[in-house]
């Protein structure tokens, strides 16, 4: 097993040198499980999150250094490290009824919703159901002001939500849907502006920060760079053993990473 990293400098990055921190290890596929034999940090449990099955990311979002918003049974919660306040943020275990009207909005159909995925960002609140719903709700208002269906098929799961500003300026998010759908929105009338299919279940599909360009990476060896403008794949992403989870852009918009269950 290696124990030394050495760093790589800016002029040997742009000549192909991986960056810093990465570990090509021969056979790394062959893993094995390494014994705790240490605890380097200590822990304080203060609130107790739900999640249903391992492999449900973002149930817990911090938006800043002691803000935190976690699923904990039915409901949506935040927490404050400062005040060490927790409070109900949505309660999805009854009828959810946006109090703003959109042109394709749900208005009584969406009941005991179980929240597979969720984002948090400028404060907007973005959640994802297991049937497919969206429920979106800005944390400056009461009430929730948009539900949705994005699909009635019976593998409907939102596995990933991501909100971000589009080049223009507007907020958007976009959502991952095990039905392989990829579907874009404007967050200022909630309204679809895009829908993208693919060959198999999309896990993840994070934007640029700089570009119109997409990652998507889902239940398939290779990951995809899509230009959302059109839908079109512009390049593959190659060299992983297993499904794909999750993926980052860096704030440059040039670089992303892939994570992967291999």
């Amino acid at each position: 097993m290696p124990t030394k990293v050495t760093d790589t400098l800016a002029a040997q990055a742009r000549k192909g040198r991986i960056y810093k921190g990465k570990l090509w290890i021969r056979n790394a596929n062959k893993w094995r499980r390494v014994a705790t034999t240490t605890n380097s940090f200590t822990y304080a449990r203060s609130v107790k999150p739900t999640i249903l099955h391992f492999q449900l990311r973002n149930l817990v979002w911090a938006t800043s250094k002691h803000d935190m918003y976690l699923i904990s049974n039915d409901s949506l919660m935040h927490w404050s490290s400062i005040s060490r306040n927790l409070s109900e943020v949505v309660n999805f275990s009854g009828y959810i009824v946006p109090t703003e009207k959109y042109a394709g909005s749900l208005l009584e159909d969406l009941t005991q919703t179980q929240i597979s995925t969720m984002a948090v960002k400028n404060r907007f609140l973005v959640a994802g159901g297991f049937q497919g719903e969206l429920i979106c709700k800005s944390l400056d208002k009461t009430g929730v002001s948009f539900c949705a269906r994005t699909t009635y098929e019976d593998n409907a799961i939102t596995n990933a939500v991501e909100i971000y500003e589009s080049v223009s300026g507007g907020p958007r998010f976009m959502a991952a849907n095990y039905d392989c759908g990829v579907r874009e929105y404007d967050m200022e009338k909630f309204q679809q502006m895009n829908h993208c299919r693919f060959p198999w279940p999309v896990n993840h599909t994070p934007m640029s920060p700089v570009s119109k360009l997409f990652t998507v990476v889902g239940d398939d060896l290779d990951g995809l760079l899509v230009d959302s403008r059109n839908g079109k794949t512009v390049a593959s992403i190659v060299g992983h053993f297993d499904y794909s989870f999750a993926c980052a852009w860096h704030p440059d918009g040039r670089t992303f990473s892939t994570e992967n269950q291999d």
